[in-house]
């Protein structure tokens, strides 16, 4: 891709960003109070870290206000590059179909004062069907504009001119797509575990998409990542430790479903390992203590898992570990970047 910034989607981008954080701020004084009076609180694992026993009755499902945000920054955006450009209203699918499974999901489990919302069959099939739709849509989109539908850039082999590219069929594709957006769904849902930490991180994964749609002259990429990252930083006033509103996973899997979207359509998929690599490792600890437990009957690989809950059972501070999580997160996604714009 070439290091030629589109200025009027840099316009268009930063409009987003700060009408998303403009809205996002103007909402949470009231929008908070409500979710007090609703009793929208947060159900604390009684397995988790002690220290996250005063979080009960926090109020959750704050990801509705930076989904509002995002959706309408970015329609406000798509008006100063022309109109809604397919690429934006595929990840705007995403992110909003996701967060309203995580909408319905936060309100079971608030309905039923328990830690558990929608069953991991519904949540799950629910997931695959709009995942599906969503692939297709790619899928038929590319193919429509004379570019292979299935085109997936391998990471740190050049600019668009001599990179190398694997082109799927269909029947493949898909799949992919469907492995990929489940995965980095999950993961950005696992980091949703600390004060700050998804926001934090996700905010600097959304700038990694937003200057790739810059480069890539793609102005629908750009101006969601910048709505995302508006809606993220007005969250952040009141979301960092000790936080008075959680996103639940009304924005936790809307922040995954960005993210894995923004991959697809870009057809960086094989970037979320690095710039989403703090998303992955959560998962994978996840996987790594669930089968050291079974395998060794009852013993434990990480003291507590995901690894976030390792790393403060050790001792460090929540503002520590999203500390060290955003830094790990901003210097790989600057090696991505280096990777997909080098010439």
């Amino acid at each position: 891709m070439k290091l030629t910034l589109d200025m009027t989607g840099l316009e268009a981008a930063f409009l987003t960003l700060l009408t998303a954080f403009i809205i996002t701020v103007l909402l949470a004084p009231r929008f908070i109070p409500m979710l007090h009076r609703l009793k929208f609180g947060q159900e604390v694992r009684d397995d988790g870290p002690q220290s996250h026993l005063k979080k009960q009755g926090t109020p959750t499902m704050g990801g509705i206000m930076f989904l509002i945000a995002i959706i309408a920054a970015s329609l406000i955006g798509a008006l100063r590059i022309g109109k809604p450009t397919p690429e934006m209203l595929q990840i705007l699918l995403m992110t909003a179909g996701f967060g309203l499974i995580g909408f319905a999901d936060d309100y079971l489990k608030i309905k039923r004062h328990k830690s558990d919302g929608l069953s991991p069959r519904q949540k799950l099939i629910l997931q695959l069907v709009l995942t599906f739709v969503f692939a297709l849509w790619v899928w038929m989109h590319g193919e429509a504009g004379g570019q292979p539908g299935g085109r997936i850039l391998v990471p740190f082999t050049g600019s668009s001119e001599n990179a190398l590219y694997i082109d799927l069929p269909v029947w493949i594709y898909i799949p992919f797509v469907i492995f990929v957006v489940l995965g980095t769904d999950n993961g950005v849902n696992f980091t949703d575990g600390l004060d700050g930490l998804c926001s934090s991180v996700t905010c600097v994964t959304a700038a990694f998409f937003l200057i790739l749609g810059l480069a890539g002259t793609e102005p629908g990429i750009s101006v969601v990542s910048g709505a995302v990252i508006g809606g993220l930083m007005g969250f952040l006033l009141f979301n960092v430790y000790p936080a008075k509103v959680f996103m639940g996973d009304t924005g936790s899997l809307a922040l995954g479903g960005f993210v894995a979207a923004a991959a697809v359509v870009s057809g960086t998929e094989l970037y979320i390992p690095v710039v989403g690599f703090i998303y992955m490792i959560e998962v994978i600890s996840v996987m790594i203590q669930v089968g050291y437990f079974k395998a060794t009957h009852g013993k434990r690989f990480f003291k507590m898992a995901p690894i976030h809950h390792h790393f403060e059972l050790l001792g460090n501070s929540e503002t520590r570990i999203v500390a060290a999580f955003t830094i790990a997160t901003i210097l790989l996604s600057s090696a991505a970047l280096i990777g997909v714009l080098h010439h």
